[in-house]
């Protein structure tokens, strides 16, 4: 069985294909020409680390990569610091709060199930809210995903309020002692005002049961997006606020570099990438293995 860094490998191959090429050139040819930077410049776009980054990167290799040589290096320099290390967690409150975000077909109920089975799997009482009311689909997977977890799932009937499903779920939290709730809010496109709005009617219900509920907002982006994804985070967290990010089907895009464009531009950290489809790929995120995936080698 593949470990979480040889997994994280392998969903970013793709994206590491297309920029090795260009690497490639120049290290084989020993020099950084207008040419080599042309064809970088194309794997970075193509990549979605988006024009801003993609700019600071050429003028490193412009300047390190010229002067010793080392385009790959001075590539690697300018990623990593575009993701610092995410911060310590702060102790949590109990029941601690996340909901989960996002537009339809992201990953999303499946996140929550994968989110819910690793706290349930670190000895954590967990219950899960079925806020997606708009779909029977989303409360039957998240059913079969609270039995194969282990887990308490508080549910409604379909088109019930959301806001009362997590009423309901954060009271049986605080009668039964349960660590951590999860809540898997209904998809919704990011231009609908309205459904926004809701997002954050969800957040004041929660807050009045739990203070300072929720505690973590989780946004789940498709990676396959791409640069949609970072529309979709910007939306999201002008609604609510957003603390996190989960990046999902990373195995299926060679557009990866999306996470170093979201982290960019909000400043809010990649918290978890998916991989696959089984229960153990959804990893946590780590800024110097997930370069290293891109790029491939060890650290310059």
């Amino acid at each position: 069985m593949p470990s979480w860094l040889g997994k994280l490998r392998q969903g970013l191959a793709r994206t590491r294909a297309g920029l090795a090429a260009s690497l490639q050139s120049a290290v084989r040819r020993g020099v950084v020409d207008e040419a080599v930077l042309e064809d970088l410049e194309t794997a970075l776009l193509a990549a979605d680390l988006g024009p801003e980054l993609a700019s600071e990167v050429l003028v490193s290799v412009r300047s390190r990569g010229a002067a010793d040589g080392d385009a790959l290096g001075a590539v690697r320099r300018v990623l990593r610091e575009a993701l610092p290390t995410p911060p310590a967690g702060a102790p949590r409150t109990r029941p601690h709060v996340v909901f989960v975000v996002g537009v339809n077909g992201g990953g999303k109920t499946t996140t929550v199930g994968k989110l819910a089975a690793r706290e349930k799997a670190a000895g954590r009482r967990v219950t899960i809210a079925a806020a997606d009311t708009f779909r029977a689909a989303a409360i039957d997977q998240l059913e079969r995903w609270a039995e194969r977890a282990g887990v308490e799932l508080i549910k409604h009937r379909e088109r019930a309020d959301a806001a009362a499903v997590v009423f309901d779920a954060l009271q049986s939290a605080k009668t039964h002692g349960v660590d951590a709730v999860y809540v898997d809010t209904a998809g919704r496109l990011h231009t609908k005002s309205n459904l926004m709005a809701e997002l954050g009617k969800l957040g004041r219900v929660a807050g009045r049961e739990v203070p300072g509920a929720p505690h973590e907002v989780l946004l789940v982006i498709d990676a396959t997006t791409g640069q949609n994804g970072l529309a979709q985070a910007e939306e999201f967290a002008r609604a609510l606020g957003l603390s996190g990010v989960v990046l999902t089907k990373l195995d299926g895009t060679a557009k990866g570099g999306v996470a170093l464009s979201i982290h960019r531009r909000l400043g809010v950290p990649i918290r978890y990438v998916g991989v696959g489809e089984a229960l153990d790929d959804l990893i946590d995120f780590d800024p110097d293995a997930f370069v290293e995936g891109l790029l491939g080698g060890g650290a310059s």
